[in-house]
Formats: structure tokens, sequence, C-alpha cells
């Protein structure tokens, strides 16, 4: 058990039963009244945001968590097959920890994986990824002055909104958080 005034943002804390992700943890001290900590958190099974003030004396439970690069083997079902890579030890994560980044992810690709006490609890793609076009309508010319956009689909299988000038075979960056295509890679 720590106190209160040693949670940093960042941190998984076990609150009311559940695992949360701090996002934010201000200190604030109003006027006349007693100081204590305004926390924002993130439910980290749900992804529900959570709001709560603690005190500064209060008792909180800080989970150890521990993060680790793998790479992304295949696909089982509801779970997807990593590798850890100095140990060649195999995990099977829950497609869910993914989100909606899901759709970007490609066999052999390095993915973030904590865990807090054997269990997998959060999972992330890297913040961008190169993928290669595999289906959209032919540029045409002229096309490259205007800021519109068109429909394509990349080797994923997932649809994406691209610059007119992109053409099928184009490997192109893409956040994978937003899934925003970012620019074509030479």
């Amino acid at each position: 058990m720590a106190k209160a005034s040693e949670v940093k943002s960042g941190n998984v804390l076990r609150f009311n039963g559940e695992l949360v992700s701090v996002e934010e943890y201000i200190h604030r001290t109003p006027g006349n009244l007693r100081a204590f900590y305004q926390a924002r958190m993130r439910n980290v099974k749900t992804g529900k945001i959570v709001e709560y003030r603690f005190r500064t004396d209060e008792e909180v439970t800080i989970c150890r968590v521990e993060t680790n690069d793998y790479q992304y083997l295949y696909e089982d079902g509801d779970y997807l097959v990593v590798m850890d890579n100095n140990t060649f030890e195999q995990y099977n994560i829950l497609k869910l920890l993914f989100g909606n980044s899901i759709k970007f992810l490609k066999e052999g690709m390095n993915v973030t994986i904590a865990f807090e006490s054997e269990e997998p609890i959060i999972a992330q793609l890297p913040n961008s990824v190169e993928l290669e076009i595999t289906y959209t309508e032919p540029a045409v010319k002229g096309d490259t002055s205007t800021s519109a956009q068109k429909y394509a689909t990349v080797e994923t299988g997932a649809e994406i909104r691209v610059p007119l000038f992109i053409n099928q075979g184009d490997k192109v960056k893409v956040d994978t958080k937003t899934g925003d295509y970012m620019e074509r890679v030479k």
C-alpha cells in the first residue's frame, strides 16, 4: 500500500477491485479547504473513464506492471499468439486488448504488452505502421494539387482515406490510433 501522494500519471492502480491506468493526476489546494489529488483514470478492461478525489493520506494499491516487446505470430480464435523476443516463450493475448488498432496488425509486427502478475492488461501497436495499398481507384493526371481524398484498402484488409495521388502498390504510413494516412513511404 502506498499513499495517494506517491501516485504518478501512468501508474496502474487497483481501484474498487478493478485495474485502472492513471491518465491525469493533479494536486489541488482550494482556498480554505484541505488539499486533495484529482485523478482521471481509465479502466484497463472496459476503457471507461473514472474520476476520483483522493485525500492526501489515503492509501492506494499501486500495481507492479511489466511492459515488454513481443512479436505477433498468428491469430487463434479470439486470441492473438505473440512471442517474447528474448525467451521465445509464446502467450495468448485477447484481441479486445488491442482495440480498434488491431485492423492494422500484420504477422511479424512487434507489439508492446503490459502484464500485471502474469495477466496481460494492456496491448499496443506501434504509433504508426507502413502498409501496402492493395486496392484503390487509379489516379488521374492533375489530381495531385487538391486535398481531396479517396478510399483505399491496405494489405491487412482495413480501409483508410488517402490523397488522390496514391496508387495501388504504394506503401503508406498509417497512424494506428486514428487510422489516418500520414505520408507515402519511398
